[in-house]
């Protein structure tokens, strides 16, 4: 199959949308923010599906800002470019919590424990080295990279414009968790994921318009009899 830039247009539309599904998905009967859970095999299962949620993310909004990036202007890129790092950056603590933590949950709980505090806005007792500002620079990303690239795809009409406008939204809601009770941490991820998944089926579905190539007749010579 030759790759054509349609055809990578839909599969970031598609990728998008599985991002979407997938963070909804791992939001359900999540498991309590405890040193006790991370051992489990639920844990493993939901922090790998979350790094694969946000890869799968960082393909999908790659896709939306090529498809307009002329559109979107500077706001675009700079949306892009913090939400995309942000992405990434959630790409790696998943790993970390998928892979690190559970073995260290049985010879440092009190790290752990730590790192669990400060992924959800609380305070770490102890220092948790480089992790702390990953996690920093992950949320910063998310929150206003997710704001200000649903801005630039609300304001290009090239998507969805109420998908656009639920990823803005969605995005800089999670603000509020750091005052509202730990209950509303998995509700509000789902604007967000409903977000991917129109934006997605919107890049999928889009068709650009393409230039008529239909051969012009040529024009008849007339040879005059001398």
């Amino acid at each position: 199959m030759t790759l054509t830039a349609r055809t990578l247009s839909r599969a970031a539309g598609i990728s998008a949308a599985i991002a979407g599904m997938l963070f909804i998905g791992v939001q359900i009967n999540h498991p309590a923010m405890d040193v006790a859970s991370v051992t489990t095999t639920d844990w493993a299962v939901r922090s790998a599906a979350k790094a694969l949620m946000a890869a799968l993310a960082l393909a999908g909004i790659t896709g939306m800002y090529l498809r307009q990036v002329r559109q979107t202007g500077i706001l675009g890129f700079l949306g892009y470019v913090l939400f995309a790092a942000g992405y990434l950056l959630m790409v790696s603590t998943e790993v970390v919590a998928a892979a690190v933590l559970p073995a260290l949950a049985h010879t440092a709980p009190g790290y752990v424990s730590d790192v669990l505090a400060a992924a959800f806005g609380g305070s770490a007792i102890h220092g948790i080295g480089a992790m702390q500002t990953v996690l920093v620079l992950s949320s910063v990303g998310y929150l206003a990279g997710g704001c200000l690239f649903g801005i630039a795809l609300f304001r290009a009409r090239v998507l969805a414009r109420w998908a656009a406008a639920l990823l803005a939204a969605g995005t800089v809601a999670t603000v509020a968790l750091a005052v509202l009770p730990e209950s509303f941490n998995r509700p509000l991820a789902v604007p967000t994921g409903v977000a991917l998944i129109g934006l997605g089926i919107s890049l999928w579905r889009d068709q650009p318009a393409t230039v008529s190539h239909n051969p012009t007749p040529p024009r008849a010579e007339h040879a005059t009899a001398q």
